[in-house]
């Protein structure tokens, strides 16, 4: 007889958030789901023995909320966060909540008139622990009316809050080439992220 899915859920909850690594691991996979990453790379990140990263990623990997990338050229193998995993979506927004970003969704972006979009880059986007959330935003708005609401997300977030303006006009997606990124907010998306 098979369990209801709301026991399967919980017990996976239960499982996911044992330790920091395992936390950290999931928002540098969860928070940037198209970037690739290793082993020694997770090690020298996280600043802990390849042996511990090696039994979350198992873990993780055991639980199908990541999978495996072998490159044929190296011989090295790269981790990936399972978007198709039916709590990726919820999980992913566990760690938006655990990072702060929740925060200016609600008490910035949603205020302000004209957002056309908003990118979350630097170590956060790579999901790094961070006492910073950098942010690239677009749009035409009051910039005096943004930095009072940046104040009082910071506050709630216990996070600096660094911005780049731009213009719709002066944006454009070379900006942002060669660096990290996540589409946390687009006008036409109603509270979805999606990501780059």
């Amino acid at each position: 007889m098979a369990l209801p899915s709301h026991h399967i859920s919980s017990h996976l909850i239960d499982q996911l958030f044992t330790g920091k690594i395992r936390l950290k691991l999931l928002a540098r996979l969860l928070l940037n789901p198209s970037s690739q990453v290793y082993l020694r790379q997770l090690e020298r990140d996280l600043n802990v023995s390849s042996n511990t990263v090696r039994l979350e990623l198992n873990k993780l990997s055991e639980m199908k909320l990541i999978s495996t990338v072998e490159a044929e050229e190296s011989k090295i193998k790269k981790y990936i966060a399972n978007t198709f995993h039916p709590l990726y979506s919820n999980l992913r927004s566990i760690i938006l909540k655990h990072v702060g970003v929740d925060q200016l969704l609600e008490e910035v972006f949603y205020k302000l008139g004209e957002l056309d979009e908003v990118f979350l880059t630097g170590d956060i986007a790579e999901g790094k622990e961070t006492p910073f959330i950098d942010l690239v935003m677009v749009g035409e708005f009051n910039k005096e009316f943004l930095f009072q609401l940046v104040e009082r997300a910071e506050k709630l977030s216990n996070k600096k809050i660094r911005i780049a303006v731009y213009s719709k006009k002066e944006f454009n997606s070379a900006l942002l080439e060669g660096i990290q990124y996540v589409s946390i907010y687009k006008s036409e998306m109603v509270g979805g992220v999606s990501s780059k």
